[in-house]
């Protein structure tokens, strides 16, 4: 029930740079039923275009309404009525032990709209990346590369952060799971 409350509000986020083969891959959530989708800075960083694909398969091209490379979170705006948006809760009302999913597009297209479940790790984790400091929730729900940008929820399928990175990110990870931030 939770899956099929939350998926609708879960997008695929692509970034393209020009003169690169690369192509960025990540999550997204619906922020409006117009359109303001949430996203990760670091997935659309340096792309000249991002398109949003939703669960129904449909693709926009996406404008970038807003960036903040410290946080780590980006707006987009898409020209579409209709979307679900996200509910959000008070994260600051988290506890360790609580229980809570991830849903996203881990490693390529091919999974998109996997959900993983876990519980609050830690709360308030200073963690620093990229010269950054930043305050996370840390998870044990597998969040993988293409995770990022989607919502780490709660058991009522309320948004509680955005997923952003793993592990290995910030530090060696050889031989560690389980340490995911959002």
């Amino acid at each position: 029930e939770l899956y099929q409350k939350c998926i609708p509000s879960v997008v695929s986020i692509e970034g393209t740079a020009s003169g690169k083969q690369n192509i960025f891959f990540g999550t997204g959530i619906v922020l409006s039923s117009d359109g303001l989708i949430v996203t990760n800075t670091h997935i659309i960083k340096d792309c000249d275009k991002a398109t949003v694909t939703t669960q129904d398969g449909t693709e926009y091209s996406a404008a970038l309404i807003g960036a903040d490379s410290i946080s780590d979170i980006s707006v987009l705006k898409i020209e579409a009525d209709g979307l679900t948006p996200a509910s959000f809760a008070d994260s600051s009302q988290l506890q360790v032990g609580s229980d809570c999913v991830a849903i996203g597009n881990p490693v390529s297209r091919k999974l998109t709209g996997t959900m993983t479940n876990g519980i609050i790790s830690a709360i308030d984790r200073n963690i620093t990346s990229n010269g950054h400091s930043m305050t996370l929730i840390q998870t044990n729900a597998a969040i993988n590369e293409g995770n990022s940008g989607g919502p780490l929820l709660n058991c009522y399928g309320q948004v509680i952060g955005i997923n952003t990175m793993k592990i290995g990110d910030f530090m060696s990870s050889a031989g560690v799971e389980g340490l995911g931030f959002a």
